[in-house]
């Protein structure tokens, strides 16, 4: 499982299907989540804009499983 870090408190899933290389531009994460099962936290997600958190495990057909690790200032 690959680690994902934000500097923000969350990112949306089309983000992190752009930030993963999934897809090639954001304009492409509505077409990919109806066409591939994408589970978030073992949950099918089919919304682009599902905000991710610290912690949320988000698996992606042909990309692999990715964690959401919030970066903090100590780090």
């Amino acid at each position: 499982m690959n680690n994902i870090q934000i500097n923000t408190e969350y990112v949306t899933l089309g983000q992190l299907l752009k930030m993963t290389d999934a897809i090639s531009s954001g304009g492409m994460a509505k077409w990919f989540l109806s066409e591939n099962e994408v589970l978030v936290n073992g949950e099918s997600e089919y919304r682009r804009g599902r905000k991710l958190r610290d912690g949320d495990v988000i698996n992606i057909p042909g990309s692999g499983a990715f964690r959401v690790v919030e970066q903090t200032s100590g780090q």
